[in-house]
């Protein structure tokens, strides 16, 4: 109990390995939003200097201690890419878990037109409303590029 009471509220910053062997960001886990507005999936387009940089993702990253999946999903993309999530209607999670460590994808809707952004920190180059029919077309993050092709895909 003692070592739960001190996370609460702890950066999540820092790698971690999973029960399967593979290193990855955030002693939490993480968490990433999946913004659908006309057709369109919101996705950044991450810096060489990051994890599996060059590729396209969606925002997202580390989740603090105590902080839920969904919660580091809309704290993460108001910070890369100044998206107002107030506006958003959250619709699904989905987890990829493996073992001691998992991502959420955090699934939202947005009404209207998407609105035009840009990058608001260093983690992305660009920022892309990008037709879902047109998302395969990129290269894209291996963990988006695995949940992109799943079944829990909003295209599917």
């Amino acid at each position: 109990m003692a070592a739960r009471e001190q996370d609460r509220g702890a950066n999540g910053d820092g790698w971690v390995r999973c029960a399967q062997g593979h290193r990855h960001w955030g002693r939490f886990g993480a968490a990433g939003l999946l913004v659908l507005a006309g057709g369109r999936v919101l996705l950044a387009h991450r810096a060489v200097w990051s994890h599996h940089g060059g590729t396209w993702g969606i925002p997202g990253g580390a989740r603090d201690g105590a902080e839920s999946a969904r919660t580091a999903a809309l704290r993460e993309a108001t910070e890369e890419t100044g998206l107002d999530t107030g506006a958003l209607v959250v619709t699904a999670e989905t987890v990829d878990d493996h073992g001691g460590w998992s991502y959420t994808t955090v699934h939202a809707t947005l009404a209207g037109d998407p609105p035009p952004l840009h990058p608001t920190d260093a983690e992305s180059t660009e920022l892309a409303w990008v037709p879902a029919a047109d998302v395969d077309a990129l290269d894209l993050h291996p963990g988006f590029a695995g949940f992109w092709h799943s079944p829990d895909a909003p295209t599917h």
